[in-house]
């Protein structure tokens, strides 16, 4: 019997030996506009099941403070990842292989818990297709090679929330994943590590204490993460949020902020990489290499237009000016 359980929730048992698989009367194929949908045959969980409720409650409670956000925030649909292609089963398979070899390693428990991933859409389509890609797509001149997939821990929804692209009618999506984490250590934002520093660990977090970032790195980012739950959600205050954020000049009437306290924001959301990446463009800010226009292009493309605007719109609740 495997117990899939959603940490600080309730648990629920499901009878079978394999990765989630459709339970009784969650089997019905639903698009709800996402063509993928259809194409890896996932399968709708059904708004009354106990599955439904557990990770409906997880996702708003992992709102945290934000409560005034978590009610302008809806639960479209969830669907189920059924594994059902070729490849998927290989994936689903390589997860148990390696979830079995890791406890073995770490003396009978692999450490396998729940985590939210955001995404883009297509990206978040790819995952379920293809399994996650070393190559991000590009925005403008940043590097497209990355070396650790992020994702938040069961109680941390929201940071994943900011981590996804909404369209244009502020729908977005989200991966509830199984990910194995085995034994971690401790890697800080402005690290250049790409990979465990010694064969004794198998993944690393920001805290170990109190983690709001698992890290795994690329090498394992498709045998220690297996996508279990597409969830699809509504927040019409991300939809608008490139716009908070100009191409090179930031209305002066808006409140600022310093950027110290926006790149340990977004700490919370950038993988390693990403920050290191951060961290140098802001050094070479203040060793007068880079202007201030370049540095806050350059962050726009390392975080992202819509991350970038969400995380300055929250600290401020209005239109933030960045100022060094």
């Amino acid at each position: 019997m495997n117990q899939i359980v959603v940490e600080d929730q309730v648990s629920v048992t499901i009878g079978d030996d394999q990765i989630p698989c459709a339970t009784s009367g969650s089997n019905e194929i639903d698009s709800d506009g996402l063509e993928f949908v259809v194409k890896n045959g996932l399968a709708k969980i059904q708004e009354s099941s106990l599955e439904d409720f557990i990770i409906r409650t997880s996702f708003f409670s992992g709102m945290g403070q934000n409560s005034g956000l978590a009610k302008k925030t809806k639960i479209v649909a969830i669907h189920k990842n059924l594994n059902s292609s070729w490849s998927g089963k290989a994936r689903a398979q390589s997860f148990q292989v390696f979830s079995k070899a890791v406890a073995d390693k770490c003396g009978g428990d692999a450490n396998v818990k729940y985590a939210w991933y955001g995404a883009a859409s297509d990206e978040i389509s790819d995952i379920v297709m293809h399994g996650f890609s070393w190559c991000l797509k590009a925005d403008g001149n940043r590097d497209c090679s990355r070396h650790s997939i992020s994702l938040s821990p069961a109680k941390f929804s929201f940071d994943s929330v900011l981590s996804s692209e909404v369209d244009e009618n502020g729908l977005g999506l989200l991966l509830l994943c199984r990910v194995i984490l085995g034994k971690q250590e401790v890697v800080t934002a402005d690290s250049n590590q790409f990979h465990p520093s010694s064969p004794e660990f198998d993944s690393s977090v920001d805290d170990l204490s109190a983690p709001r970032k698992y890290i795994v790195w690329s090498p394992y980012m498709n045998s220690h993460i297996l996508p279990c739950y597409i969830i699809s959600f509504e927040a019409p205050y991300l939809r608008g949020s490139k716009g908070l954020v100009e191409a090179n000049t930031i209305k002066p009437r808006s409140p600022w902020m310093r950027f110290p306290t926006l790149i340990s924001m977004l700490s919370r959301f950038l993988g390693p990489s990403e920050m290191a990446s951060l961290n140098k463009q802001y050094r070479d800010f203040r060793e007068k290499r880079i202007s201030r226009p370049q540095l806050i292009q350059r962050v726009k493309e390392i975080a992202g237009n819509q991350l970038l605007a969400a995380v300055v719109s929250l600290y401020s609740n209005k239109k933030s000016l960045l100022r060094c």
